[in-house]
């Protein structure tokens, strides 16, 4: 892990947290890659992706046109019933104000999923067209979601456990790496300065240092 930065009492931390496999409890697109019969073909490439195998922006980039095929009314039921760890789900509301959820799933698709959070959110984007139907508007970037996020707060603290989540640890004052369902990646635990195994240990590390 990197040398810890020094933390200072007195200022407003804002909290930017990974979606997929770090506030839920599974990694969300092979549950939705299921409907079509390639919940372990799109399981494969989401963790060579999070590896750090693929660059993030390719790989979602054929995720998406993979699972655009799935009607946008079945996933938005799929991510309805995915199970979010309830202590770290707790935590973002209990701070809704003060904590933003930064992750490249799309934006239509994580919805129901961000409307139990309630709190601010920096996804991919899609748009409608009339002939080619749901598109991919933009991939969001980490690292500059954080960093607006900074305008805001005098400290950002960053969990996530992939190598796409390594923008957005550079970005912010303190970043953690979380092994809650799976490891996290070595290139993440390196550019991490704290690393939590559990999410009652994660939450209580947030705790103490937003004091």
């Amino acid at each position: 892990m990197k040398e810890k930065r020094i933390e200072t009492c007195g200022t407003r931390t804002v909290f930017a947290f990974d979606l997929d496999g770090t506030v839920t409890r599974e990694e969300t697109l092979p549950i939705l890659a299921g409907e079509l019969g390639l919940s372990e073909e799109m399981a494969r490439l989401t963790r060579l992706t999070m590896d750090g195998h693929f660059a993030f922006s390719e790989s979602f980039r054929l995720r998406f046109h993979i699972l655009k095929e799935i009607p946008l009314a079945t996933i938005q039921g799929i991510m309805d019933s995915v199970e979010l760890d309830p202590l770290i789900a707790e935590f973002i509301r209990g701070r809704k104000e003060d904590c933003a959820i930064v992750t490249g799933n799309l934006d239509l698709w994580v919805e129901p999923i961000l409307k139990k959070l309630g709190c601010r959110a920096f996804t991919s984007k899609s748009a409608w067209d009339e002939q080619e139907g749901l598109i991919l508007a933009s991939i969001v970037d980490k690292g500059e979601s954080v960093r607006t996020l900074r305008e805001e707060a005098d400290r950002v603290i960053a969990v996530g456990e992939g190598a796409n989540d390594i923008p957005m640890f550079e970005a912010a004052d303190i970043a953690v790496s979380y092994g809650g369902v799976h490891r996290p990646v070595e290139a993440a635990i390196a550019a991490s300065d704290y690393m939590a195994r559990d999410a009652e240990s994660l939450c209580k590390l947030l705790q103490m240092l937003s004091k």
